[in-house]
């Protein structure tokens, strides 16, 4: 065999292993995919968390002596009684309501008040409307009879619903674990993140997790805590009013605040129903109430969000938008801040926006990327 021919063949050679190599790590890098992907929601809302929870989880740690596993496990703790304990009760309103509209129909036992005059004045839709209403007030089941196409759509989305909402509270609970472990063992996981992105781009990658991290922070808290805010007022105020489905309707109030439009519709909605089916009292509290919380997020979304980078709120309401549709509602959340976050990076790269100086552990890591 001549030499040309030797070294022909070790090409070939070298060239089959090679590519043997890039299948079989192609290969595992798949399989951890696969098992890895029922956690990958929850692991990057639980990410999130962590980010922006960490500041108070540094101060709460400080006050108990240093002790990070401790204030970890605190603040998971009231983060479960603040928003799961809530989402377990909306979840069984939701379904207590929708199945038990479908029970009354099914035995004949539901009551429908009849439509105030106001209805009539609708645009476009306010005769018939009002018609139907009318029809429903006496004779529910002539009303279903011809609602039948739409209440078949309408039934399937709201149990739909049902289970999208008590998918994110179980996503919810397994995100705040994962953001305890991520807190408990925030040194770590800041410090491998640092390298990380130093070993990406050795120039910038360490201002990028510094305006990843000022990003996340700032749609968390200034967008996302503020909507839980409102969305926790205004499903009290349905509660105590004794509203109608409030679990149908503090859902639509979250689903309006985090896309940026308000509690207002479903509110005012609810205020014109008490004052037409409920003694006056009742409705004037509640009115005044919806006056009270409305404009909530007008006076704390500016302030929370001039502590972090600026974020259009079109770039939220498309984010959270499309994660509701792609994931469900927990998608909501994380869509609205990974595409925040995406927008950000973005500018930056294209030098429509910087960082200011990246945190001293952040310089540490530039400086000495992992060899």
């Amino acid at each position: 065999m001549t030499s040309t021919e030797d070294d022909d063949h070790r090409i070939s050679r070298r060239a089959v292993e090679t590519s043997i190599r890039i299948a079989v790590v192609w290969l595992i890098a798949y399989l951890c995919y696969r098992a890895f992907h029922p956690f990958l929601v929850p692991a990057l809302w639980g990410t999130m968390m962590a980010v922006a929870i960490r500041p108070t989880h540094l101060k709460l740690a400080a006050l108990l002596g240093g002790r990070t596993t401790l204030a970890a496990v605190l603040l998971a703790t009231i983060i479960l009684a603040l928003l799961i304990v809530p989402g377990v009760f909306l979840v069984e309103s939701l379904a207590s309501g929708v199945y038990g509209v479908i029970d009354s129909f099914r035995h004949g036992t539901l009551v429908i008040p009849p439509p105030p005059e106001v209805v009539k004045t609708w645009p476009f839709i306010g005769a018939r409307t009002h018609e139907v209403w009318l029809l429903g007030s006496h004779d529910p089941r002539a009303a279903l009879q011809e609602l039948a196409p739409a209440l078949d759509g309408l039934g399937k989305w709201l149990l739909g619903v049902v289970r999208s909402t008590g998918s994110a509270v179980v996503q919810f609970t397994l995100s705040t674990v994962i953001a305890a472990l991520l807190l408990a063992g925030t040194k770590t996981a800041a410090n491998v993140a640092l390298r990380l992105a130093a070993k990406l781009s050795p120039v910038h990658g360490v201002a990028s997790v510094r305006l990843a991290e000022q990003t996340v922070r700032s749609v968390a808290v200034g967008v996302l805590g503020v909507a839980l805010l409102q969305t926790v007022l205004a499903g009290l105020g349905f509660i105590v009013a004794g509203v109608p489905a409030a679990g149908l309707l503090t859902l639509a109030v979250l689903v309006l605040c985090v896309v940026q439009v308000g509690p207002g519709l479903p509110m005012i909605a609810a205020a014109i129903y008490l004052f037409n089916y409920s003694d006056t009292t009742t409705a004037v509290v509640f009115t005044v109430w919806t006056v009270l919380v409305a404009p909530t997020d007008n006076i704390l979304r500016p302030l929370l969000l001039g502590r972090g980078a600026s974020v259009p709120m079109l770039v939220i309401f498309v984010g959270a938008i499309g994660g509701l549709l792609e994931v469900g509602l927990i998608g909501m959340f994380l869509g609205a801040v990974m595409f925040a976050l995406g927008y950000q990076l973005f500018r930056t790269w294209l030098g429509l926006g910087s960082v200011e100086g990246a945190a001293p552990e952040a310089q540490a890591a530039g400086a000495q990327p992992a060899s």
